[in-house]
């Protein structure tokens, strides 16, 4: 987890030289429905049943909040917000708009690390003017060894791999996330790429959004999460990343607004 989008020289130089250079037959999953955040990553979607005249939502991380991290419980719902998100091209080799928030509808990053905002123009608005369909939010848990796509709208580059599986908890500085996803070790995400929607290739839709890595190896600090199983043995994968499960949400959103009420939603509350 991280907000730090520059790193090392290096790091921008081979994040820029791998923009497109991967092979046409790696992956057929594209840059439409991707945006880019001022820090980070997104993506434009779509609950199940929603209409494509509701207003639409922008997907992206709880970390990524211009205000700054939501402390450990903060659960943030309803709040105004005139945000920007650059919306990218099917190639993402350019912008095509500049989508504007209505308001932050949901944000935390407690058991997940996750922002939903609430854009002032609806799906079928952005898909008549600029040609991008939303991305759908699946509402069944994704199954380990399945195929993904990490895209990042922020760096314009897609991270394939598998999900290796999933931790039972993962534990970062003061925070802790449950049921996150796993990667395989293809997917070497860097700073910029928290939010990032992960697609699962079969289907097209939207499974998860990453959001952390562990960097150097330590155990349980910020920018090196470590695994907690139910038993609190305390395992650390320095290199590997993770993302946080979405299809939870999708029992939390009536059309485009939040429905915390419905006894399916397990999402934290206020």
């Amino acid at each position: 987890m991280t907000r730090r989008l520059l790193g090392t020289l290096f790091a921008m130089l081979t994040a820029s030289a791998l923009v497109g250079t991967a092979p046409a037959e790696a992956a057929t999953t594209t840059f439409a429905g991707t945006v880019a955040l001022s820090n980070c990553s997104g993506s434009v979607v779509k609950p199940p049943e929603a209409s494509l005249d509701d207003p639409a939502l922008v997907l992206s991380n709880g970390h990524c909040l211009q205000e700054g991290f939501p402390d450990p419980g903060e659960v943030i719902v309803n709040q105004p917000s005139s945000r920007t998100f650059s919306l990218l091209s099917k190639d993402g080799r350019s912008s095509l708009a500049t989508l504007k928030a209505k308001k932050l509808l949901y944000a935390t990053m407690t058991d997940t690390d996750v922002s939903l905002y609430q854009l002032n123009t609806s799906y079928a608005k952005i898909q008549s003017s600029h040609g991008i369909a939303p991305l759908t939010l699946s509402p069944t848990r994704p199954s380990a060894g399945v195929a993904m796509d990490v895209v990042s709208g922020y760096w314009k580059k897609i991270y394939s791999c598998n999900i290796d599986g999933f931790v039972h908890e993962l534990h970062e500085a003061n925070w802790v996330w449950k049921d996150s996803i796993r990667y395989t070790s293809a997917c070497k995400t860097i700073g910029g790429t928290s939010g990032s929607p992960i697609v699962e290739t079969s289907t097209g839709k939207v499974v998860g959004v990453n959001n952390t890595g562990n960097e150097s190896g330590q155990r349980c600090t910020m920018n090196n999460p470590c695994e907690v199983d139910a038993a609190g043995k305390v395992t650390v994968r320095k290199g590997i990343n993770y993302g946080e499960q979405t299809y939870q949400l999708t029992s939390c959103l009536a059309h485009s607004e939040l429905d915390l009420a419905n006894p399916n939603c397990k999402a934290p509350k206020p």
